[in-house]
């Protein structure tokens, strides 16, 4: 049995009986784009906070800092998503569920500064209200996997093996709040429990029965609408940028670089990423899910630490980093060489196949990235860094318009055949 909400002006209670994963014209609610721009906030303080340790030259703290509080923006995130794809009724319970979720993030956001201080000072981490938040999400998702359990019989089995693993791992995250263990004993509580979650959807999704009902296209778009919301941390961070060219340098050739370098980048993430045919695929292949739905985390932190390393530039340019110009673009290539990377390793898995042209096209983009650390380091300002940056996704977009695009169709025709 399925739920079509389509045709109902009210939002009373009605029962989680699972979707039509075929649903034609199947779209992102209102109520989806409202939960994500909660996101907004979280991803923008891991970002600068992310920011304030690579220019003091902390890099491992930053990095593993990031790490964690990513992965935990992410995770939460993708469970819900797929989860409402599957159920979503639009009713009562369900809205409110969501508005628990969306306080979950926001008590994760004020976590971000103390944890990423901790980190710094390799004490103890002070993870307590990020865990706060992060387990407020996740309560909301159990009732949510409760209610399933209950109302959708054919998913019974299925929501259950969900809710177990919820409410086990929530437990542990509570416990860790209060008992503040040491340092290198927290990072591998965190990684136990984290591998315990991740293994509970794996598990679930193999059960008798197929599977939960997502639908492929919603998912996919779902997830691009995130990927969107990453790339604003990089439209933020081209204004810290100009911003900070402009009061010390006034309106100079410099801050047209930052402008439209920092523009560009951002526009050309855009583009190569939606070169990506994730619904037509999934729909086709629904196992082939895991690994790109999970795999979009590095995706995700890359977006959110190019924005980061703008930042990073910024505060070079003001004069108070404690970093040089190389060690400044570093912290912006390689991020975007990360994203890169990331989706030319999902575009080859979703096809399952690699093509040389395309493995070409991303050697020319690495080769890009490397120019710019090299001009800056021959002297070339933070600006034209940031503009040769910026070429990188271009050699992609190039040559896929040029020649790609025949090679993707084939591709598609071969894994859809």
């Amino acid at each position: 049995m399925t739920h079509e909400t389509s045709g109902r002006l009210d939002h009373r209670l009605r029962r989680m009986t699972g979707r039509d994963p075929n649903e034609p014209h199947r779209a992102a609610t209102p109520l989806e784009l409202l939960y994500d721009l909660t996101f907004v906030v979280a991803f923008s303080q891991a970002g600068t906070q992310m920011a304030h340790l690579l220019e003091l030259g902390h890099f491992a703290s930053a990095f593993w800092a990031f790490f964690l509080a990513v992965f935990a923006i992410c995770w939460a995130w993708i469970n819900y998503s797929w989860l409402a794809s599957a159920f979503d009724t639009d009713d009562v319970f369900f809205r409110i569920a969501t508005m628990v979720q969306m306080v979950g993030v926001l008590i994760m956001a004020l976590g971000m500064p103390p944890l990423f201080d901790s980190f710094d000072e390799g004490v103890h981490i002070d993870n307590g209200i990020l865990v706060a938040g992060y387990v407020v999400m996740r309560v909301s998702t159990l009732a949510l996997w409760l209610r399933i359990a209950k109302q959708a019989p054919g998913y019974r089995r299925t929501a259950l093996v969900y809710a177990t693993v919820l409410a086990i791992s929530q437990a542990g995250w509570i416990v860790m709040i209060f008992v503040n263990p040491p340092f290198a004993l927290t990072i591998v509580l965190w990684i136990a429990l984290a591998a315990f979650e991740v293994v509970g959807p794996v598990v679930a999704e193999r059960m008798r029965g197929g599977g939960t009902p997502w639908h492929a296209h919603h998912i996919a778009e779902r997830y691009s609408l995130l990927v969107i919301i990453t790339l604003g941390e990089i439209i933020l961070g081209t204004i810290l940028a100009i911003s900070a060219v402009v009061e010390e340098q006034g309106w100079t050739l410099e801050a047209v670089l930052v402008a439209f370098g920092g523009t560009l980048l951002a526009f050309g993430l855009w583009w190569v990423y939606f070169m990506m045919p994730s619904g037509e695929v999934l729909a086709r292949h629904r196992r082939r899910s895991f690994t790109w739905g999970y795999g979009h985390i590095v995706l995700f932190g890359a977006l959110v630490a190019t924005g980061a390393g703008l930042h990073v530039a910024a505060f070079v340019i003001e004069g108070v980093a404690h970093i040089d110009d190389v060690q400044a673009m570093l912290t912006l290539t390689i991020p975007v060489a990360v994203f890169l990377a990331g989706l030319a390793t999902l575009h080859a898995f979703l096809l399952h196949e690699v093509d040389l042209f395309h493995a070409l096209l991303f050697a020319g983009a690495l080769v890009v990235l490397a120019l710019a650390v090299v001009a800056v380091a021959a002297g070339a300002t933070l600006g034209w860094g940031i503009l040769i940056t910026a070429l990188a996704p271009v050699v992609a977009i190039v040559g896929y318009e040029t020649a790609g695009h025949r090679h993707v169709e084939a591709a598609l025709a071969r894994t859809l055949g």
